[in-house]
């Protein structure tokens, strides 16, 4: 061949290829990087080079050294020894000036633990006066703890300077300091810092160079709607993925994990449509490389051009992934002059941006892409240090009936093992269990690992940092601050609202606002949601989510919604029983959506009066399964009670699990005993048979709905 690429010619030399690029720099033979390509004589002329040094390196073992040598390279020994002991003690000062400077700087900024260990150096030093320190107020009762008196006799104190408090109200820094002179104890004011300003300090620490050690790529797959980016993946993984999604559409980010020539890869698969803006931004900020799909018979289309503009601003590498040439109008070229048009230069246009033309489902060059990950993984060098404690960021969160609030978590750095205490934004924990992404059990995750966490209190937002810290009371800390933070914060925002401002807006009739109260089986659908709604607002209507959340609709959030005149928008859930009684007492609108963009099209619509007569649900009953058979020739058969109303034949069904809706559907059987029925009404028995759906389970709700046409008025 008369051409051949860097990394083609440092894997034939067994180098590295940034060694390679080196020495092609030394011989003034211009490359730009491993992709660049060679001519012949070059590559010769490099070969001979190296065998040329190996050659010289292999002499220069064989050759017996001097006398002469052997002296001179004792002495240079002896020098090495002593200049090697002269830096320990070099080394042991540095260290303990940089304690001091640390102590110095923790004192200044006010953290909590180093606050905690001053306080106690000074009641060792002061023997006579213990210094104990408290915020700007505080508890009568836990004012005497801390104190170590009796409750009722610094309630006297207190009536004695003139200050009226029981034993569960609050008194300011000015009145404790006055009872604590009384007996000789110095008080001091803790320095408020923000929990964001804090945590870093005390748990995260840079790593030295000589502890890090290399780690698998995170590969997060961009691109449009359809292009094929969870077929790439099922391609990759050699699952199915795509079978589980809503409309084919992924909903979640997934992260999962493959191993190649002994390296392991961590792919995130991100949601292709736009109302998924946060979540792609979100995969974009924790990945280390970003493949960008692009159907060849489709082109650049609007969420390609924004995926582009999350990786430009997350200044990572991108890998082009030309799919589906396997169509009929497949045009990979003009693919390549788009992304030209659009600042994405592939490396055949003398860019630096590779690009791999692949089908998903004929799983053509699927090998190429991988080898190019592995390349550009290799030359941007990604380093980790295995051995501290864990840190990492959450990708996504739920919560589940039975194993409480669940956690996917992306492992950057450290190690994260069961029973470590971690801090994850407003939201504290010990590591019950950790399920990798087959559904295994590990005990251990280290740095660039995918796994799904159980064991904290609350489920914490997608894209919150997680740190391991040491013990659940220092966890307990942070997140109490953080969140004492956060209400303050709520009060002073509520607090600049005023009727007087309020009824100024309802005489100029400038500003109507229409709340919004969104509840999804995820939270990275509840900001995605949040996100385009706030979108929607123009100078007639303000759009304003009231609230967000994980979860079914319940009574709370109609309650909620009838006092602040706001609709119920829910993503994948259902409303309760009882919420839905309540919500037809109180006319609240509670409105059920499972693809997202059918919600932002229908409110977008009402905003501008263009809704036409629509469809809309009316329930007819309501069914509790309570036994599941197995028919021969019919499979899966649902024993079920009717709760409400009436199970029709003919009627559409939704099965509700916890609350989420598993599946959509018909009915493919209505049985009473062995006789086929057209209905069964409230307080009977029947056998429901869900059409191409057999994963019924005791304790599943039946839904029976029919879409009714309405008029607007």
């Amino acid at each position: 061949m008369s051409k051949m690429r860097v990394y083609q010619l440092a894997k034939e030399l067994n180098i590295g290829s940034k060694e390679l690029i080196g020495k092609l720099q030394e011989l003034g033979v211009s490359v730009n990087s491993h992709m660049s390509t060679l001519e012949k004589e070059d590559a010769a002329l490099v070969i001979e080079l190296l065998d040329e040094e190996k050659k010289k390196a292999e002499s220069g073992k064989e050759t017996p050294i001097d006398n002469e040598e052997k002296k001179e390279s004792d002495k240079i020994a002896k020098e090495i020894k002593q200049s090697k002991a002269k830096p320990k003690d070099a080394h042991k000062e540095e260290k303990q000036h940089l304690k001091s400077s640390m102590t110095k700087s923790k004192k200044e900024t006010g953290k909590q633990t180093s606050e905690k260990v001053t306080a106690q150096k000074t009641v060792s030093q002061k023997e006579g006066s213990p210094i104990i320190e408290i915020g700007e107020k505080i508890i009568v009762k836990d004012f005497a703890q801390k104190i170590k008196k009796n409750p009722n006799e610094i309630i006297m104190k207190l009536i004695q300077k003139g200050v009226m408090a029981a034993i569960n109200q609050e008194i300011d820094f000015e009145s404790a300091q006055a009872v604590a002179t009384d007996y000789e104890i110095d008080l001091e004011k803790k320095t408020e810092v923000t929990a964001p300003e804090a945590a870093p300090d005390l748990m995260i620490e840079e790593d030295d160079e000589k502890d890090l050690k290399p780690r698998a790529p995170v590969v997060t797959v961009m691109g449009h709607v359809d292009h094929g980016k969870t077929s790439l993946l099922d391609a990759i993984r050699k699952t199915k993925v795509t079978e589980k999604e809503a409309g084919g559409i992924t909903q979640h980010i997934g992260a999962s994990e493959i191993t190649i020539d002994k390296k392991r890869i961590v792919f995130l698969d991100t949601p292709g449509h736009e109302a998924f803006t946060a979540m792609r931004a979100r995969g974009a900020k924790v990945t280390d490389i970003a493949i960008l799909v692009v159907a060849a018979d489709d082109g650049v289309m609007p969420q390609t051009l924004e995926a582009i503009n999350h990786v430009k601003a997350a200044q990572v590498p991108i890998i082009v992934a030309i799919n589906k040439i396997d169509k009929p109008g497949a045009n990979p070229d003009r693919v390549k002059q788009e992304l030209a048009d659009n600042g994405v230069i592939i490396e055949e246009f003398g860019g630096d941006v590779i690009s791999v033309p692949v089908s998903a489902l004929q799983r053509t060059n699927i090998d190429s892409l991988l080898e190019m990950i592995l390349l550009v993984s290799e030359m941007e060098e990604l380093k980790a240090n295995p051995n501290r404690k864990a840190t990492g960021i959450v990708v996504e969160a739920k919560l589940d009936k039975g194993r409480g609030a669940v956690a996917t978590v992306l492992v950057q750095n450290g190690t994260l093992k069961i029973g470590d205490s971690v801090v994850i934004g407003n939201t504290c924990g010990r590591i019950r269990a950790m399920i990798n992404d087959k559904g295994k059990n590990v005990k251990t995750a280290k740095p660039s690992t995918a796994i799904e966490i159980t064991g904290l209190s609350d489920v914490p937002d997608a894209g919150d940092q997680m740190v391991a810290v040491e013990n659940d009371r220092i966890a307990r800390d942070i997140v109490e601050d953080r969140k004492n933070k956060i209400k303050e914060e709520q009060l002073k925002a509520s607090q600049k609202i005023s009727l007087d401002a309020l009824y100024q807006q309802m005489q100029d009739g400038k500003l109507k606002e229409l709340n919004i109260i969104l509840k999804a089986d995820v939270h990275g659908s509840v900001e995605a949601v949040k996100q385009s709604l706030n979108k929607l607002t123009n100078e007639k209507v303000a759009i304003k989510t009231i609230h967000g959340g994980v979860g079914a609709i319940t009574e709370t959030d109609v309650m909620l919604a009838s006092a602040s005149n706001a609709i119920i928008i829910g993503f994948n859930v259902r409303p309760t029983v009882n919420a839905s009684s309540l919500a037809k007492k109180e006319d609240v609108d509670i409105r059920p959506y499972r693809i997202i963009y059918n919600a932002i099209e229908d409110i977008e619509a009402a905003m501008k009066g263009m809704l036409d007569p629509e469809f809309k649900e009316e329930e007819l009953g309501k069914a509790e399964v309570r036994a599941v058979f197995k028919v021969p020739g019919s499979g899966m058969v649902a024993g079920c009670y009717v709760t409400s109303g009436k199970i029709l034949r003919n009627a559409k069904i939704r099965l509700v699990r916890d609350g989420i809706v598993i599946h959509d559907g018909g009915i493919e059987s209505l049985k009473r005993f062995k006789d086929d029925v057209r209905e069964v009404a409230t307080g009977y028995e029947c056998g429901i048979g869900i059409d191409n759906f057999n994963d019924v389970k005791e304790g599943d709700i039946i839904e029976a709905y029919h879409m009714k046409e309405l008029k607007r008025v």
